[in-house]
């Protein structure tokens, strides 16, 4: 049986208010202020209830104006080199000109796809084993000294 997930109803909210942002812009690429109020509005949830958004979620969205980073539509992307071997993928908002700078590399791994950020799923204890149980000494003696009779009576 698959553990109940906290707040259900609520992610479900956010998820259809990023692909209600999502199917805005797509139809109508102009509108991205409608895009950018259901994005805001996934945000003020998601603060209000505490709860925390997939990492693929939040690169896609701007911090300073809520507005959804498309490449091409809404953002303008760019690969940058510091150093030797380092990349980066740099997001630069249309809207408002906040840039965002991600590590470009393939073997780079996120703390919520590790293993060990993963929780680790208690099974309910069905109770103490009968070998584990006190044994109650008081009921013993009383039933081992007395004989059962019945209480039938004719």
């Amino acid at each position: 049986m698959a553990a109940q997930m906290k707040d259900k109803e609520s992610y479900q909210r956010l998820n259809f208010l990023y692909q209600a942002a999502h199917c805005v812009v797509a139809q109508q690429p102009e509108n991205v202020a409608l895009a950018r109020f259901y994005c805001f509005t996934q945000r003020t949830i998601a603060r209000r209830l505490v709860l925390r958004q997939d990492p693929s979620v939040k690169r896609t969205l701007c911090k300073r104006c809520c507005s959804l980073l498309i490449p091409g539509v809404t953002a303008s992307v760019r690969q940058q080199r510091k150093k030797r071997k380092t990349r980066f993928t740099v997001m630069k908002c249309l809207s408002c000109g906040q840039g965002k700078t991600l590590l470009n590399n393939p073997e780079h791994c996120l703390w919520a796809e590790r293993p060990e950020a993963q929780q680790q799923q208690k099974q309910p204890d069905p109770g103490p084993s009968p070998k584990e149980q006190p044994k109650d000494t008081e009921r013993d003696k009383s039933s081992s000294s007395k004989p059962s009779t019945s209480t039938a009576s004719t």
